[in-house]
């Protein structure tokens, strides 16, 4: 048995609302919407972001992604006019956490 693929889903309260606000922050709309109440940003050959909208599990997600330059995602951010605390540095990268309408969090590392 081999696992290929991942799939990180954030549960959210409001699909349409939670669409828009993950198009600003990966700066493209999403790839697929495979079934009612599901949308997917493919953003690598095996691994996914999903937002499920789900009112009675919302905002107890978290995604960590490893972002090639930090730098320029900080960049995309403003011109996006996503808010956050700026970039934590730690011995292994740095970390730039978000929280998205819900409460889910998303975590860019790297350097």
């Amino acid at each position: 048995m081999t696992i290929r693929r991942l799939l990180a889903q954030m549960t959210v309260t409001d699909l349409d609302a939670a669409s828009a606000w993950y198009t600003a922050l990966l700066g493209r709309g999403p790839d697929a919407r495979p079934m009612d109440g599901l949308a997917e940003w493919h953003l690598h050959d095996a691994f996914d972001l999903q937002v499920w909208a789900d009112p009675a599990r919302a905002g107890h997600s978290t995604a960590v992604l490893a972002e090639s330059d930090l730098d320029e995602r900080l960049a995309h951010l403003a011109h996006a006019g996503i808010r956050h605390d700026g970039p934590l540095d730690t011995p292994a990268s740095r970390v730039l956490p978000v929280t998205d309408p819900d409460g889910n969090r998303v975590v860019f590392t790297g350097r």
